[in-house]
């Protein structure tokens, strides 16, 4: 014996104690679905009108019932059936609240009380009121005192009331079914990533779905008959104003624009009701602005690359020609200006190399390889690198405020920008002065990284040109190519980079997207891959390195997951996975934004593998345990 007390309810008892239910009820009552197929009734439907079993099973059709009692006469003498089910069939499809009464052929009179269904079809119920209906005519005849105008008044009454109960029940119906509809409305408006409000005619919020603050923070939530200028504040409000006026108009409007708070870009619409109002979708964009930034820039340099390789490699033959005949030339009893005519020209035709190869690195395929690095770490070792390239009287000072964490970006990538923009300053400060490289975070969106020098600063020709290849103001002694590089690097990542003087020298600033790395711990990890083989292999390396595992195959499955179990602390991601949504599906939908790995098998050419690169750390398939272990653990060269 198990001990359980209580009722088990299975669908099957449920399923017995409702027929018993139904049958003990004193009425008939019939519900037919959309399609007039039977879907349940109970036994006085039956034996009121005498149907056979087949008219009572669910899937049993309105029009075979009604032409069963059709030919048994139910409905008097019918000179053609068909017409009569026809009619009735008609009256059924209408779906609308009916009361009537019927008097059958056996002299029974039945009250029949019907309403629609919210989803289509109808219920039914079936009273019979014989005996009320021989009381009245009873009334009738015994009572010498009541006038024949009262008892038809009476009646009417009673049929009119009858009436009026069935189009209350259909009015409360509707209005549970509009009450329900509005609550899920509300629920799906609040879960989407956006702001999404209602102005009336005067700019005050009628309606909100309460994340105003996700999406511009710091701003209140609770903002209903709240005017739009005092929930968006003043300089944001000053900014979208045109463009609301314009909606107030007629006219729809679509805008972005960076917020002040932390330079997020936000896209706005403002979309007309027709009646005086104005409906508003605020969203924000910055993420995807920062991986159609590094998307744009990967296209030019795969155009740039296209333009110049051809020319490259005619250009490095005849380099090549050049310095052959000069070493030629060299091993010639030639008189001594001449050989200073072929070193100059040797010299020449390297730096020219030179130049070749740095337009190489520009054209070719540079990918970042984002990893945890320590920022911290990274200055301090540029600071020691940069150091003993400094003339004595240049100093060089570091100001990290940066958060005390891991960071996801290319080390490499990144220390390279900030040597070529330090020995940039050195020789912009000449003999003496100070370089300095300063850090910071704007909101939880940039990374703010400043080379400052003490030199003259940049002229109004070199703040206009300076991120164009060649351009130089160094003379024979510069390339003009280092800042080109600094840029696409900072593009590439998603980023940007300004030129700016400032009362003590120049300034070049660099914007890098802020995505903190995936913390290390022990834990529990979703691992999301369609692949059996794979998924097996992948387990294995997580279980090896102290990770708990739970899988899924799709992206709504993993959904489901992370909605379900609050303890997971880390998702590692392919980016194809089964069904149609991504690995980058899963990461824009997830309700909160847990740290993130993508693995890909896709070349770097594909769109999604270039778009998950802005996102988050990717690791490229085949990988190997250490490699994982690597990315997980922050592990910085």
């Amino acid at each position: 014996m198990s001990g359980r007390t209580g009722l088990d309810l299975t669908d099957k008892n449920i399923k017995a104690m409702t027929t018993a239910g139904l049958n003990l009820i004193g009425q008939g009552l019939s519900i037919y679905d959309s399609q007039l197929r039977m879907v349940v009734s109970n036994r006085p439907f039956q034996e009121m009108f005498d149907l056979p079993d087949r008219l009572v099973q669910p899937g049993a059709f309105f029009h075979d019932t009604i032409r069963y009692l059709a030919e048994l006469g139910e409905y008097g003498d019918v000179a053609d059936v068909d017409t009569i089910v026809e009619q009735r069939v008609q009256q059924a499809l209408a779906f609308e609240p009916h009361y009537m009464e019927r008097v059958r052929a056996n002299g029974q009179v039945i009250s029949v009380e019907g309403a629609p269904l919210p989803k289509g079809g109808w219920v039914a119920v079936y009273t019979d009121i014989t005996n009320t209906k021989q009381a009245e005519a009873l009334l009738r005849a015994r009572s010498e005192e009541l006038s024949e105008q009262l008892l038809d008044r009476a009646e009417e009454l009673t049929a009119t009331n009858r009436k009026l109960a069935a189009t209350i029940s259909a009015l409360e119906e509707a209005k549970r079914q509009l009450t329900e509809i509005e609550a899920r409305t509300r629920m799906t408006t609040e879960m989407m990533p956006a702001h999404i409000a209602h102005l009336d005619s005067e700019g005050r919020y009628d309606y909100s779905n309460r994340r105003l603050s996700t999406v511009l923070p710091g701003r209140p939530s609770d903002i209903l008959g709240m005017h739009i200028s005092q929930a968006l504040g003043s300089a944001t409000y000053l900014r979208v104003e045109a463009h609301l006026q314009n909606a107030y108009g007629g006219e729809p409007s679509v805008f972005e624009f960076n917020e002040d708070q932390d330079s997020r870009r936000i896209r706005v619409s403002f979309t007309p009701d027709g009646e005086g109002g104005v409906y508003v979708m605020s969203v924000d964009i910055t993420e995807e602005t920062q991986a159609r930034v590094a998307l744009q820039q990967t296209r030019r340099r795969a155009m740039a690359a296209q333009m110049t390789s051809g020319l490259a490699h005619d250009f490095s033959n005849l380099l090549t020609i050049i310095l052959g005949i000069q070493s030629r030339l060299q091993k010639m009893d030639l008189p001594e200006s001449a050989r200073e005519l072929v070193a100059a020209t040797q010299q020449t035709a390297r730096r020219g190399g030179q130049l070749l190869n740095r337009i190489a690195d520009m054209t070719g395929s540079r990918t970042p390889q984002p990893k945890a690095t320590d920022m911290r770490g990274l200055l301090e070792d540029l600071r020691i690198l940069a150091s003993p390239s400094l003339p004595r009287g240049v100093g060089l000072s570091v100001v990290n405020t940066l958060p005390d964490e891991a960071l996801m970006l290319d080390p490499g990538m990144v220390q390279d920008a900030l040597l070529n923009l330090v020995l940039n300053a050195r020789d912009a400060c000449g003999g003496s002065g100070q370089v300095t490289i300063s850090a910071h975070t704007i909101g939880t969106i940039w990374i703010e990284i400043a080379v400052s020098d003490t030199g003259p600063g940049f002229s109004l020709e070199a703040l206009d040109k300076a991120l164009n290849p060649f351009f130089t103001t160094k003379g024979d002694k510069g390339s003009g190519l280092g800042l080109p590089m600094v840029y696409d690097t900072v593009k590439l990542a998603g980023g940007d980079l300004s030129l700016r003087n400032t009362p003590s020298g120049a300034s070049v600033v660099l914007r890098l997207p802020y995505r903190p790395a995936p913390p290390v711990q022990e834990g529990l990890v979703l691992l999301v891959e369609d692949s059996d083989a794979l998924r097996q292999n992948f387990r294995d390396m997580l279980i090896d390195l102290g990770f708990t595992v739970i899988e899924a195959t799709s992206a709504d499955e993993a959904l489901a997951l992370t909605s379900d179990l609050n303890d997971i602390a880390l998702v590692l991601s392919d980016i194809r996975l089964e069904g149609d949504a991504t690995g980058l599906d899963l990461l824009t939908r997830m309700r909160s934004r847990l740290p993130t790995i993508l693995m890909t098998s896709l070349p770097y050419s594909d769109p999604l593998h270039r778009e998950a690169l802005t996102r988050a750390p990717v690791l490229r398939k085949p990988f190997t345990r250490a490699q994982l272990s690597a990315l997980l653990r922050s592990e910085v060269a």
